[in-house]
C-alpha cells in the first residue's frame, strides 16, 4: 500500500492542540518552526497548502493566567480573541524564515452554509495559493458557541477541503493513528492501517474526546474523513510528533491510517448542501416519497410531505427525513416554510389555487436535490 499524498497537489494540514502547545504552556514556538519548515519543503515539491490550524485558545489560556480550560462560554471566546493574536504571530514569523508569505482567515460555518459566501470564501482561497500564500485557518470562534465546546477544527478541515477541492486531508494528532480498540485501555489494539473512508465500522471504533487542552477525539476525525471523502479528498490522520511526518507522507511512506475515499465525487452544489451542519428546517416524507425520491431518482413533490418544521425561505437548504426520521436527502426549498405548509398532502395541481399564483411543481426539484 502506498500513501495517496505524493500525487495530491492541493493538501488540507489541520494540526491539533497538543501538538502546538507546550503541555498547557502555551504556544511552542520550536514546534511551530518545525511545522513551517515542513510546509516549506512541502511547497518546494509544488504542493498547495491549506493550514488548518488550532491553538488560540490554549494560547490565550496562558495569557489570561486560566490554570485549566474554563467551563463559562464568554471566557472561552476571550481567550480565543487573545490567543489567536499569537498564534498567528508566532506562524507569520516563522514562514518569513523561509520567504513564504501567510494570511489569517477566520471562519465559522455559518460562512460556508450561505451560498454567496460560501463561494466568495473559495475564491478568496483560491486566490491566494494561486498567489504563493499560505492561508492558515481557524474557526471564529470569538462568535460562535457551540462549536467551541466540542473542538470542531476536524469537521472544518474536512470542510476546506470540500470548499477547494483538495485532493488530500492530512490530520495530525497525538495519536498513531485510528485503532481497532482505544489504545490507552487496550494493549491489544492494532493499528488500522488502511480503510475506506465512510466504512460504518471506522465509527464504531472511534473513541471518545480528546485531551484537555483539545476536545476532537478520533470519532470527530473518522467522520470529518467521510465528509471529506464526498468532494474526492483522501484523508490521512497521523501521529504529529513523528519526525518529518509531513515530508515522510509527501515522499509515499505510509504513516498513520490513511482512509481512501470513493473514486466518484458530489458535484459542487450538492458538496455545498450536504456540507450543511445545520439546515434551515425540516421536511418528513410518507414510504410513498421516500421510494420516488430514494429509488426511482423522482423530485420531492408537496403530496408527498407528511410534515414540516422549522421557519424557512424559499431557495434555503432543508433536510428530508423518512418516517423513522432518517435523514435521507437534502435540497433547496422552492417554497418557504408559510406556503410549503399550505401545499402539503396536496397535488401539484392544486398549488395555485392554494397560493394564489403559478409555482413549481415540486417542493424540491431533483437537480437540487442530494441522497446521504
Amino acid at each position: 500500500m502506498k500513501s495517496v499524498i505524493p500525487h495530491a497537489k492541493r493538501l488540507i494540514v489541520k494540526i491539533g492542540s497538543s501538538l502546538l502547545t507546550d503541555n498547557g504552556k502555551g504556544l511552542d514556538h520550536a514546534a511551530i518552526a518545525r511545522w513551517a519548515a515542513q510546509i516549506a519543503q512541502l511547497r518546494s515539491l509544488g504542493k498547495e497548502i491549506i493550514l488548518v490550524s488550532s491553538g488560540a485558545i490554549a494560547e490565550g489560556m496562558l495569557r489570561l493566567g486560566f490554570d485549566k480550560r474554563p467551563a463559562d462560554i464568554h471566557k472561552l471566546q476571550a481567550c480565543a480573541a487573545v490567543g489567536q493574536m499569537g498564534l498567528i504571530q508566532i506562524y507569520e514569523s516563522s514562514f518569513r524564515a523561509y520567504h513564504i508569505h501567510t494570511a489569517q482567515v477566520l471562519l465559522t460555518h455559518a460562512d460556508l452554509s450561505d451560498r454567496e459566501r460560501y463561494l466568495n470564501a473559495r475564491s478568496t482561497l483560491l486566490e491566494l495559493l494561486h498567489m504563493g500564500v499560505i492561508p492558515i485557518i481557524n474557526e471564529n470562534d470569538t462568535v460562535v458557541t457551540d462549536e467551541i465546546q466540542f473542538g470542531d477544527n476536524d469537521t472544518l478541515g474536512a470542510l476546506v477541503a470540500n470548499l477547494v477541492e483538495a485532493h488530500a486531508l492530512i490530520i495530525l494528532t497525538d495519536q498513531e493513528g485510528l485503532f481497532n480498540a482505544d489504545p490507552r485501555k487496550n494493549p491489544e489494539a492494532e493499528l488500522i492501517r488502511y480503510a475506506r473512508a465512510g466504512d460504518p465500522e471506522l465509527e464504531k471504533m472511534a473513541g471518545g474526546a480528546g485531551s484537555e487542552i483539545g476536545r476532537g477525539g478520533m470519532l470527530t476525525k473518522v467522520l470529518a474523513a467521510k465528509r471529506a471523502a464526498r468532494s474526492g479528498a483522501h484523508t490521512v490522520i497521523a501521529w504529529g510528533k513523528l519526525e518529518n511526518v509531513l515530508v515522510r507522507l509527501a515522499a509515499g511512506e505510509m504513516i498513520g491510517s490513511q482512509l481512501e475515499a470513493p473514486s466518484g465525487h458530489l458535484q459542487a452544489k450538492k458538496q455545498w448542501m450536504i456540507d450543511h451542519l445545520q439546515t434551515a428546517g425540516k421536511v418528513f416524507l410518507d414510504t410513498g416519497a421516500v421510494q420516488k425520491v430514494l429509488k426511482d431518482g423522482k423530485s420531492l413533490l408537496p403530496i408527498g410531505v407528511t410534515e414540516i418544521r422549522g421557519d424557512f425561505r424559499r431557495g434555503e437548504v432543508i433536510a428530508c427525513f423518512d418516517e423513522s426520521g432518517r435523514e435521507i436527502a437534502r435540497g433547496l426549498s422552492n417554497y418557504s416554510s408559510s406556503d410549503a405548509q399550505r401545499i402539503l398532502r396536496h397535488n401539484s395541481s392544486e398549488i395555485a389555487d392554494i397560493l394564489g399564483y403559478h409555482g413549481a411543481p415540486e417542493l424540491i426539484h431533483r437537480d437540487n436535490l442530494v441522497l446521504l
